[in-house]
Formats: C-alpha cells, structure tokens, sequence
C-alpha cells in the first residue's frame, strides 16, 4: 500500500471517528464493515478536539458570564456536541442492570429506548456531578482537566473494545468493536492518550492516569459477570464514569 493511501485511509477513520462520536459534519466515507472498529485509535483525539472546545468556550465566557452560568453553556456545550449519545448509554445502562436481574431480561431492557427511573436517576445525577465539578475546577486547571478528562473518556472504549466480546453477537454498536480492536489500536490510543494527559497535567496527571484504567477495570468487570461482554451503552455509561472520575480528581483537595 503507498504511502499516499494509508495516509488517505488514516484520514478515512479519523472522520469516521468525530462521525461516531460527535455531531460534527464530516466528509462522507466509503462504509467498510471492519471502519468503526480501525477508528477506534482515533478516540482520544476527538476527546482532545471536544475538550478543547469546551476549554475555549470557558475562556471566551468566563470574562463576561457568572461561573454557574458559564459553566451551564459548557455542560450543554458537552452534551450538544455529541448529540447526549453518552448519555443515552448511561441511562439506559442504568435501567437495565437496575430492573434486569437476567441477561436475557437486562439486554432486553437495553433495547427498549424507553427511560425508565433508574434511567433518570442516573442522568440527572451525571449532569449535577458535572456541573458541580466543572464550576469547582481551579480556573488555572480547568483547561488541563477538562482535555484530560475528555482523552481519557473517550479512551475508556479501547480497552472495553479489545478485551471484551459483544454481549450480542452481530447486533448493535458494540458488536461494531467489541473483541474487533487490534493491540495496536490499543496501544496506539493508550500512548497518545498518556502523551496528552501528561502533557497537559504534568505531575497532576497520576491520580487521572491511574483512576480512568481502575474505572475501565472494574465496569468492564461487572459487565462481563452479568451480560458476558459489552454493548454499546456500556461503552457511554463507562465514559460517563470516567469523565466524571477525571473532574473529581481535579477538585479534590490534598
């Protein structure tokens, strides 16, 4: 293959990527079976595009906005962007494994597009904790944290995708790339990711670094004990988690 088509294809599955995962317009591409699960590696940066986003918003509004309200248009900022795809997983997460006691009863929950209490529960309660945390970011952090946060959420799906098989074979967005991300794109991802975290943290970015794998650990634990493998809104409740995780790391006082 020349150089000029990996080039292109690398191209391919970054737009496939902010496609996925944001509401972005991009370039169409040509759909490939195999073109979620090769952008997967690609995560990170559009955690680092979505943060960045964010990061400015702040900056622009902060000087003419009340914090609260500055930080209620980045939190819908956050929300908008991605078109809530996150937080559709995390409800639904949520009132599967709250009002399924089977596999068969917690999948057939996670395909009901209904929200029911747990559901609400849940989203209600990642939306406070976000804004909490966000209007509790030291201002001189606020830009580091909330990148890092948004790298290392995006992250979390690298690891859930490579280790994990879908909890449904051939049926919805996690049967795209569980079990289907190479060791490449993993390490790929888990480098850039730590590159960028370091890089905006410094010698903060150890709780951070060390908080988002235990997150990935333990959720992708639960789920594989109750479901035997993931689906796809596994992967936006573990998100949700770890972008909360991140922010609680910024504000917590030593």
């Amino acid at each position: 293959m020349s150089a000029t088509r990996q080039i292109r294809n690398l191209g391919w599955e970054l737009a496939t990527a902010f496609q996925f995962l944001t509401r972005l317009p991009m370039p169409s591409a040509t759909f490939e079976e195999d073109s979620l699960s090769r952008s997967v590696k690609f995560f990170p940066l559009v955690g680092l595009a979505v943060g960045s986003g964010a990061a400015l918003l702040q900056s622009v509004l902060i000087v003419h906005l009340a914090r609260p309200l500055t930080t209620f248009v980045v939190l819908t900022y956050l929300v908008l962007i991605t078109g809530c795809l996150h937080e559709d997983g995390l409800a639904d997460t949520a009132d599967a494994f709250g009002g399924g006691w089977t596999k068969e009863r917690v999948l057939a929950i996670l395909r009901d597009s209904r929200i029911g209490s747990y559901g609400a529960i849940a989203l209600v309660l990642s939306l406070l904790a976000r804004y909490l945390l966000l209007a509790s970011l030291p201002m001189e952090r606020f830009i580091a944290y909330v990148i890092s946060a948004h790298v290392l959420c995006r992250w979390s799906s690298l690891p859930l995708s490579y280790f994990l098989p879908p909890a449904r074979e051939q049926e919805g967005q996690g049967a795209r790339i569980a079990k289907l991300t190479s060791f490449s794109s993993l390490l790929f991802g888990s480098a850039l990711s730590t590159a960028i975290v370091i890089f905006a943290l410094r010698r903060s970015s150890v709780a951070p670094l060390l908080v988002a794998p235990l997150i990935v650990l333990v959720s992708g634990w639960f789920y594989n004990k109750k479901i035997g493998g993931i689906t796809g809104d596994c992967f936006g409740a573990t998100n949700q988690l770890t972008e909360i995780a991140i922010y609680f790391c910024g504000v917590w006082i030593v």
